[in-house]
């Protein structure tokens, strides 16, 4: 989660330097710019970042088989954007595929043992709290 946009993914190395708070997508809080990363190219720039905000929750990268077409593929939960965000990994490189809407803060992603996938809802503004198991849906004949 990171300033006022520029929600971030980033490829995490050992000694790399992502350089927030000197560089980001986003800006400051009191909407002071910060400058973007490609100003400072000894910092790191994020493999995706988000501007509006989807205020990243929970993270999970999918190593079963009852969604075979998502194996490998991460999972992020979506505070303000209320949704599950998929992302699609290609060596050091990565794009948002899917973002489902789930019309609640999702607070945390999950993986069972049988490669369910599970969904925590966030408590706050009214809601319960409440935990959601995705399963595959078996196609109308």
């Amino acid at each position: 989660m990171g300033p006022m946009g520029g929600d971030e993914l980033n490829l995490i190395e050992k000694g790399a330097n992502y350089g927030y708070p000197i560089v980001s997508e986003g800006d400051h809080y009191d909407h002071q710019p910060i400058p973007d990363h490609h100003t400072r190219p000894e910092f790191r720039a994020p493999v995706i970042s988000w501007t509006p905000v989807i205020s990243p929750a929970g993270f999970l990268i999918y190593t079963g088989t009852r969604f075979p077409d998502w194996t490998g593929d991460g999972f992020m939960g979506g505070l303000s954007s209320k949704s599950l965000v998929r992302i699609e990994f290609d060596g050091d490189t990565a794009r948002e595929a899917e973002r489902f809407d789930m019309g609640t803060r999702i607070r945390e992603v999950e993986q069972c043992q049988d490669g369910a996938i599970w969904l925590l809802e966030d408590g706050r503004f009214g809601a319960r709290g409440r935990l959601f198991q995705l399963v595959p849906v078996k196609p109308a004949e």
